[in-house]
Order: C-alpha cells, then sequence, then structure tokens
C-alpha cells in the first residue's frame, strides 16, 4: 500500500486525502489545528463553489451540509456612479446552484470524516525541518499548506506571475439579519458591486457554525479609502466601519443592513496576500522533492471567488494522476507534469482573474452593459463562474467580444 502524506487540511488537501482512502491509499493528514479548534477560530475566507466544485464533493460523498446551506441561485452585477447611485443592475439565474459553507465548518467536519475513513491525523504544526525528516517515510509528499514556513518551498514563477505585491486589500465579515434584495426576494444570488476607482463588495450567501448568513466581502484598490483595515480592528468596530463604507459607496447595499450583526465573535478578518504562481516541485535540505498543490502554486486573488473551486479541481487532476501512477515512483517529472495538467486548466483562471484586477477596459463595459438588457449575456457571464475556461472565448479579447455581442444581437 502506497503511503501518502498530506500537509495542510484546507479544501484542496482534504479533498484529495479522503479521496485517495476510498482507493485504500494509507493517508497521513498534518493539520496545525484538531477540529475542535478550528470550529473555534476565526474565520478564514471567502468562498462561493459552484456546480463543478460541488459535483467533485457529491461524487465522493463529502456533501455533507448540502441540505442545509442555501442555494445560491444567481449572480448579479451592480456598478456604482460618483454620487453612489447604481448606474448599472442585473441579476442572472445560474444553471446550477453555487453553495458556500464556512471552512470553519466544512474543515472540521472532513477532518473528522478523515479519520472515520481510516486515515492517520497528526495534529501539529509543520516546519521544513520537520517536512525533511518525515519525508522519507513516504512514497510521495503533498503540501496543501498556502500560509506558512513552507510556502517558501516553492520559487515564485516569474512567467507567469505578473504582480509582485497585493493587488487588493481584503476584509470580511459574516452577518445574520440582512435582508433580500428587492429585485429578486424569491432566490439568494452572489451580488458583485463594482465602486470604480475604489474597489468591489461581494455579498455571498453562506452557512456558518450559527445557520445560513451573509458573507460580506470588501477588496479595495490599494491606498484608498477601502484599504483602511491595518490596524486590526476588533469585530464590533470592524462590522461597524464595514457598513459605514456600504453607505458612503453603495446605500442600495447598506439598507438591507438595518438588522446585520455579526454571526459569532470571530467572525472578521482582514488582510492582503500577492497574486502569485509557483513553481510546483520544492526540494527539501535532504534531497527528497515535494509537490505544491492549489493555492500554494496558484494563489490567485479572491476577485472572482474562484480558491475553493480551484482547490476542488487540483485535488482531482492529482487525485488523477497519482492513481494513474500505479506502483511507478512520483519523481520530479511526474510532479511536473501533474502540476501542469492542473495548469491547463488553471491558467485560465489566473488570466480571468488578473484581468479583472484591472479597471474594466471598453469591451468588458460593453459586455456589462449588454448584460442589463440582454439576459443571454447575464448569463453567459454568470455561468463563467462554474467553467472559467469559457472566458478566453468571448470575454478577454476585444474581438471576441465584439463578435459575440454581435452574434447575440442578432438572435
Amino acid at each position: 500500500m502506497r503511503k501518502i502524506l498530506v500537509v495542510g487540511a484546507g479544501q484542496s488537501g482534504l479533498q484529495l486525502a479522503l479521496t485517495l482512502r476510498e482507493h485504500d491509499y494509507d493517508v497521513t493528514v498534518m493539520s496545525a489545528r484538531t477540529p475542535e479548534e478550528i470550529r473555534g477560530g476565526r474565520v478564514m475566507s471567502t468562498q462561493c463553489m459552484f456546480h463543478a466544485s460541488l459535483q467533485h464533493e457529491r461524487d465522493h460523498g463529502l456533501n455533507l451540509w448540502e441540505e442545509q446551506t442555501v442555494r445560491v441561485e444567481g449572480l448579479g452585477v451592480s456598478i456604482a456612479g460618483p454620487d453612489s447611485s447604481r448606474v448599472m443592475d442585473w441579476v442572472a439565474k445560474l444553471d446550477n446552484y453555487a453553495q458556500s459553507v464556512d471552512q470553519r465548518v466544512k474543515m472540521a467536519g472532513w477532518l473528522e470524516l478523515f479519520e472515520e475513513r481510516g486515515g492517520k491525523l497528526i495534529t501539529h504544526g509543520v516546519t521544513t525541518a520537520d517536512l525533511n525528516a518525515l519525508a522519507a517515510m513516504y512514497d510521495l509528499v503533498v503540501v496543501a499548506a498556502g500560509k506558512g514556513e513552507l510556502v517558501q518551498l516553492f520559487d515564485r514563477d516569474p512567467s507567469r506571475s505578473p504582480y509582485t505585491k497585493p493587488q487588493r486589500a481584503l476584509s470580511v465579515a459574516y452577518v445574520h439579519g440582512m435582508t433580500p434584495r428587492p429585485e429578486h426576494p424569491d432566490f439568494s444570488a452572489v451580488r458583485f458591486n463594482i465602486i470604480p476607482g475604489v474597489g468591489e463588495l461581494f455579498i455571498i450567501p453562506g452557512y456558518t457554525l450559527t445557520g445560513n448568513c451573509e458573507i460580506l466581502f470588501f477588496e479595495g484598490i490599494p491606498g484608498g479609502p477601502l484599504d483602511c483595515w491595518a490596524d486590526r480592528p476588533g469585530p464590533a468596530e470592524h462590522l461597524d466601519r464595514f457598513l459605514g463604507l456600504m453607505k458612503q459607496f453603495l446605500p442600495w447595499e447598506y439598507d438591507r443592513c438595518a438588522d446585520a450583526e455579526l454571526t459569532d465573535a470571530r467572525a472578521t478578518l482582514a488582510g492582503a496576500y500577492t497574486p502569485m504562481v509557483r513553481r510546483p516541485v520544492g526540494e527539501l535540505p535532504s534531497g527528497h522533492a515535494v509537490l505544491g498543490m492549489a493555492d500554494v502554486v496558484v494563489a490567485n486573488d479572491p476577485i472572482t471567488g474562484q480558491g475553493s473551486n480551484n482547490a476542488a479541481k487540483c485535488a482531482a487532476v492529482y487525485l488523477d494522476r497519482i492513481l494513474e501512477r500505479g506502483e511507478q515512483p512520483f519523481d520530479r517529472e511526474w510532479m511536473e507534469n501533474t502540476f501542469e495538467r492542473y495548469w491547463d486548466y488553471a491558467q485560465h483562471v489566473t488570466q480571468w482573474t488578473n484581468a479583472m484586477l484591472q479597471p474594466p477596459p471598453p469591451h468588458v463595459l460593453e459586455i456589462l452593459g449588454a448584460a442589463q438588457v440582454n439576459p443571454v449575456v447575464a448569463r453567459r457571464f454568470g455561468n463563467g463562474f462554474t467553467d472559467p475556461t469559457d472566458f478566453q472565448h468571448w470575454f478577454l479579447d476585444p474581438q471576441k467580444a465584439a463578435d459575440y455581442l454581435a452574434s447575440v444581437a442578432k438572435d
């Protein structure tokens, strides 16, 4: 039985570990925290998983919260004008619903499920020195911990990484008590609000420790008014500041928040990171090679909501590659080729995400404007979140966009 060590207990690492257990691999997961500590900790992220990613979980019996989690049936876009009015507003129904489960809920539950399925869990933070001593005991070591010392094992790939500093200041609050958007009170939708020159606000219906909620998520352009979290305010002040910014820039969303309150005392988060693609193979002092996965090697800005979706896709690709390998060694060449299989998909997400971090060019504004009056365009944009490879065909290139808009105008 082949022995595999997965370092990190997030979406990608645990999905890979759990699915490998279905094939009787001897799998060990190293997590810095116990399930109880994860549930009792601070929120770790925003997330919204779209149909293709959710299907990976369903296929392996990992969709433990699907019945109780609110269904995200639409995606809407609003653009604020200089006077904080709405100059654009539309919503599209998704072909298949999305869902968002707080990672405190999911990762704690998946760790427990992993042990129930016969996996070995070691609760311990891992340093490079620790990994150096452990690597010889396993046929394959996968690093899925996107933060901390181990990331430094993987060098930045400058050919795939256009940015050298954070492109947004990030701020999150999970809340109860928001009222529905009056434009679609009968279904829930991710709301994508653009404040030109300032940043973005996403509102994501989700499920947390205390039930269904809304996830408020600001992306602030560095140096602008939304880049105001360096003092790390406490939870109450964080929410007050958040609501004040909503009132100033997005009053139609603020109007929904009269009764908004934090879901729990650890429901806020602020920070920033540099979008980066790293080389997939890290070398330990002993000479052993380790394979990076998901946001260890492809860390995109969350502006397109693809972090958990990328992680699910990466875990699915790595599972297939491991199963295909049989008893052959997991050498450097195999590791490189495994990552390239994933990059065949992830490159499209990275290109789209990096484009969305820039001021929208004229052809993108034309697309968003067309979506307001043509539901076919709105539907294609919304469903691109489950299959971002589609954007290369119509959204990212001015000529392709013009050709597409001309074709749908004739329908």
